[in-house]
């Protein structure tokens, strides 16, 4: 049977990215993609920003096929073992105490959600409080509890079930004349607000899903004040926008904030590995031994390629990278569509187009597409063309993706 039919005739129907992408894809190496007939297509997707790296990348798969080809352990549910421990440590002594942070590591399952699920069980476990405050305009993951936290109705529609004990709070660009913070102040504090103070407060930083909306400093900063005074839990999403996308590892970084947890997936499993950490503040290590765990969260080449992604970020100031490379996207995007009015979104390596149509935005996706260029949609209605190519392309890829793209809007919009 052709491959391609053999998705359509055995694979769900949930199925998604492959309806926008319909190759069979066969082979990959740094920002290119290649088809079974040989086709190279330039990645802009990234994996959903889990190869902030780059596919294959050199140095992390030396380290891989070293620990291979030494029979190293494969699968360790949560016992003591060399990958484990030298991850530990590189993240202790190369990312944490460099950047002033005191965090205990938690290894949840391998996913991003969850990670979220063991941050908001261990929220409500320490303030003996259920409810938690999300942003409208966020995706915290699939599974119930991030689900609940997760505000687009596509998404939501799936649970079958009611999503509860969440609050979702208009996020700051929502209503630019309107001061939540101000507003969650006053949640806490009227009598007659009838909300309860929450466990936690959950964002990301840059809504990505939610159309790539950059979060100001000042907006974070006065989140971070607004938690601490009422003894609130803050806790950051760096699932998508962390491993320096946003141009510093932590994305919370540019806005000098401490969260009294993290959390992170994706590139922390530096291959494109399944693999998640929860980071929290000592204080809050308050789990009984076994309260939260999973068979997968012992996944040893995940430790080996998490422990490589970070020391190949350091070594190579992948950082800086991110913030070149963002510079030149955002001056590109600006000089060849400002004059069309969409707005132009982003930090780093992750950029949104905002068309506000779905019609529009799929038009590009598939014109990039027939140019051998891969990238998605987000927001609402999916109306904005989301860029996020590796944080190692080079210039001449990005400015050739870049050139694909802003042809592709101006072929849509003539």
């Amino acid at each position: 049977m052709e491959k391609r039919k053999i998705f359509e005739e055995y694979e769900s129907n949930v199925r998604s990215y492959c309806r926008n992408f319909p190759a069979v894809f066969s082979k990959a190496k740094g920002s290119t993609i290649v088809d079974e007939n040989g086709d190279e297509y330039l990645d802009f997707f990234n994996g959903a920003g889990a190869l902030n790296y780059g596919h294959n990348n050199g140095y992390i798969k030396e380290k891989l096929v070293d620990y291979l080809l030494n029979d190293g352990l494969m699968h360790g549910l949560d016992m003591m073992t060399v990958p484990k421990a030298e991850l530990i440590d590189t993240i202790e002594n190369k990312l944490l105490k460099p950047r002033g942070l005191d965090y205990k590591i938690m290894f949840p399952g391998p996913t991003g959600t969850n990670a979220v699920e063991a941050a908001l069980k261990l929220a409500r476990k320490y303030t003996k409080r259920r409810t938690v405050w999300a942003l409208m305009g966020a995706f915290h993951g699939m599974t119930l509890g991030s689900l609940a936290l997760t505000s687009d109705e596509g998404s939501r529609g799936g649970a079958g079930v009611p999503l509860n004990d969440v609050v979702h709070i208009p996020a700051p660009y929502m209503f630019p004349d309107f001061d939540t913070v101000k507003y969650m102040e006053t949640l806490l504090t009227d009598d007659h607000s009838a909300t309860e103070k929450p466990a936690a407060f959950i964002l990301e930083t840059v809504q990505a899903e939610g159309g790539v909306y950059v979060l100001d400093s000042e907006y974070l900063k006065a989140v971070r004040e607004l938690c601490t005074k009422h003894g609130i839990i803050l806790i950051v999403d760096d699932i998508q926008v962390g491993n320096a996308r946003t141009g510093t590892f932590f994305s919370f970084e540019r806005a000098n904030i401490v969260p009294d947890m993290v959390v992170l997936s994706k590139s922390i499993g530096g291959y494109g590995f399944p693999f998640a950490l929860t980071l929290f503040k000592p204080e809050y290590d308050v789990f009984t031994p076994g309260e939260h765990n999973g068979t997968f969260r012992g996944n040893q080449m995940a430790m080996v390629a998490s422990k490589a992604g970070i020391e190949f970020n350091l070594e190579n100031n992948v950082e800086k990278m991110a913030r070149d490379s963002g510079e030149i996207i955002e001056k590109y995007l600006n000089e060849k569509l400002g004059h069309l009015g969409f707005e132009i979104r982003g930090i780093g390596c992750i950029w949104g187009i905002d068309m506000k149509e779905s019609a529009k935005s799929q038009a590009v996706v598939n014109y990039c597409f027939e140019h051998r260029l891969i990238l998605e949609r987000a927001g609402r209605d999916n109306g904005v063309v989301k860029l996020m190519p590796a944080l190692t392309v080079t210039r001449e890829e990005l400015l050739k993706g870049l050139e694909i793209v802003c042809n592709g809007i101006l072929e849509t919009v003539k």
